[in-house]
């Protein structure tokens, strides 16, 4: 299978044994993404798409079974014979191939939700071409619509000449060509199509929530599939990137560009819930929202690849969403706050419990969003743009919040339960208020408190400073008293904090008591009960290259690199260090903007 590595030393693509499932379940890695700026898929490697929520990423799923493999829902197009697989993402776009090689023959399958030539379709289109190679293969293929943890029952209805089928308040069609016979029941659609060499079938659904349905001809289904890959390759060429790893961050770009919700320009965290940070424990979280947090990074990650329409459309939403609702840790990609906290009746990815819907976050305060935002601010800024007189006012008030709240305890960036004086909070404190006083100074803010912002940022540094190093660990403490360590902190180089030494140090203790092999955990402790978080891996590149250790800096990436190297370059929020499994949520858009800073600011080290 095809992966980040591809971009570092290209091979050629070997088939590999695909699809298995053990108990019901894919491996995470086994997942490729498909999405059209409103709702992603995630297609497994034995031709199952086993996740999908209509008509947007935080609907209800109509396919579930990634969290249930018995009575969860899902659309399979896969071989009758034992088969192996071959897969990538088509070059530069977000559509989807699969080869499969049974005994028999060959066959390719092309996935795509389809866009249009003007953008984003007005309904959802979910299209499968299916093409024969060499020889014949033969495929079960069954459309099973999910039953929303028991809350709604499937059924068919015939309207006109159409069979329609129903899911709560969601109607769909399942279309298909003449090569497929199926047999209809209200629980599922299910048949068998077999391709010879030449031949070309495609089967796709269409649906809509509350909403007229509009009936495509499958050949426009058809045609759009190529249509939409000619978009995200038109798209990835505007990309703004000229290192030797361009593949690589070509295909972060596009996943964070999988998170994007067209609609408001809000940034989902990840496309799915509850996939557990570790099998059988607890840690299983609803990341369907948009965290203030992840949406800064994520902008900042889309100026970095030129990607200016995206970076402005989610500021915009980021801005509005504070004028309305105040500095929330998280929001709906609607821009309301995120629902309570429930918990559903289904099995859960590998067993692991409870299944969430929801998120208890948005109660929590986080001293971190007041630096997500103002850097952020400084990025848009500084690519030329300009602040408008509402949002430079907004800002201000914020600046103020920060000046006043720093001195208090908060969850932290980790989300704690226990409130602490966490180190990495009051950087992010020093954080926003050194961007608002250079905002200032650059006249895209009032300057009326700018010399407060500025006394107050340096009493943050003298706080942290003074009670947050430890001599003993000759490093940064996750907070004072503790001996714990904190990685996150390798984002503190990135902000502009301390005078590079004390960091420079703490990214080695980090790196000896956090590093397992080619990873990190988050903080001291927790390896008992998650796996290590990508994104840290690649704040310590990026960290480690902005402190001049290049080399250092390079090696650890290719350890990472070669670690990641499964799937289709789709990355979750973890890994399991001892058998390098993908953990959490997919895609994670915390992992692949991780990802895409460290390549940049390598890239743009070697243009210098």
């Amino acid at each position: 299978m095809t992966g980040l590595l591809d971009a570092v030393r290209p091979r050629p693509v070997q088939p590999v044994a695909g699809g298995t499932r053990v108990d019901g379940y894919l491996a995470l890695e086994d997942y490729g993404a498909l999405g059209d700026g409103r709702s992603v898929a995630l297609s497994g490697a034995d031709g199952s798409i086993d996740w999908w929520c209509v008509p947007n990423l935080d609907s209800p799923p109509l396919f579930d079974r990634l969290l249930d493999p018995e009575e969860g829902g899902r659309f399979t197009i896969t071989p009758v014979d034992p088969f192996e697989v071959e897969r990538r993402y088509l070059p530069d776009s977000n559509v989807l191939e699969t080869i499969f090689t049974t005994a028999r023959g060959r066959a390719r399958l092309i996935e795509s939700m389809n866009s249009g030539t003007a953008g984003r379709l007005p309904w959802a289109e979910l299209a499968r071409r299916v093409e024969g190679l060499d020889g014949t293969v033969a495929f079960t293929v069954e459309m099973r619509p999910g039953r929303r943890a028991n809350g709604a029952s499937p059924y068919q209805s015939t309207i006109g000449r159409h069979s329609v089928f129903h899911v709560g308040s969601v109607l769909g069609l399942f279309l298909h060509t003449d090569g497929f016979t199926a047999e209809r029941a209200d629980e599922a659609v299910k048949g068998t199509l077999t391709v010879t060499q030449g031949r070309r079938e495609v089967l796709a659904i269409v649906a809509g929530e509350g909403e007229p349905l509009v009936v495509p001809k499958l050949a426009d289904i058809d045609d759009r599939i190529d249509v939409s890959d000619a978009e995200w390759r038109t798209w990835s060429s505007r990309v703004e990137y000229t290192g030797e790893q361009r593949a690589a961050f070509i295909r972060s770009v596009l996943a964070l560009k999988l998170l994007l919700f067209s609609p408001s320009g809000a940034i989902a965290a990840a496309a799915t819930t509850s996939l557990p940070e570790g099998i059988g424990g607890t840690k299983n979280y609803d990341y369907r929202y948009a965290w203030i947090r992840d949406a800064g990074y994520t902008i900042k990650a889309f100026l970095a690849a030129g990607a200016q329409a995206e970076a402005k459309a989610a500021f915009t939403w980021l801005l509005k969403r504070l004028a309305e609702k105040d500095a929330r840790v998280c929001y709906t990609l609607g821009g309301e706050l995120v629902p309570d906290l429930t918990e559903i009746e289904v099995p859960g990815y590998r067993r692991s419990q409870p299944v969430r819907i929801g998120n208890a976050a948005t109660d929590q305060h986080q001293h971190g969003i007041y630096g997500d935002i103002f850097e952020t601010a400084s990025c848009f800024v500084g690519c030329g743009n300009i602040l408008d007189p509402s949002s430079a006012e907004l800002l201000s008030h914020l600046a103020d919040q920060c000046a006043d709240a720093w001195r208090k305890k908060d969850a932290g960036i980790w989300e704690l339960e226990e409130p602490q004086h966490y180190t990495m909070s009051k950087v992010s404190c020093w954080q926003a208020l050194a961007r608002a006083v250079e905002l200032a100074d650059e006249g895209q803010l009032p300057t009326t408190c700018r010399d407060r912002w500025e006394r107050e940022r340096d009493r943050i540094a003298d706080w942290i400073e003074e009670h947050c190093w430890s001599e003993k660990k000759q490093a940064f403490v996750f907070y004072p008293g503790s001996d714990k360590l904190d990685a996150s902190l390798a984002l503190a180089v990135r902000f502009g904090f301390d005078g590079h030494d004390k960091l420079a140090r703490t990214l080695d203790a980090i790196d000896a008591e956090l590093g397992a092999g080619p990873y990190h955990y988050r903080y001291s402790g927790v390896d008992a009960e998650e796996g290590c978080f990508l994104a840290c891996t690649f704040w310590i590149v990026e960290a480690r290259a902005l402190l001049g250790q290049r080399d250092r800096a390079q090696a650890a990436l290719e350890a990472i690199t070669t670690a990641l190297d499964r799937g289709v370059g789709i990355l979750t929020e973890m890994a399991d260090p001892k058998t390098g499994a993908f953990l959490g949520n997919l895609p994670q858009g915390l992992s692949h903007l991780a990802h895409v800073m460290a390549l940049d600011v390598l890239a743009q080290q070697d243009a210098c």
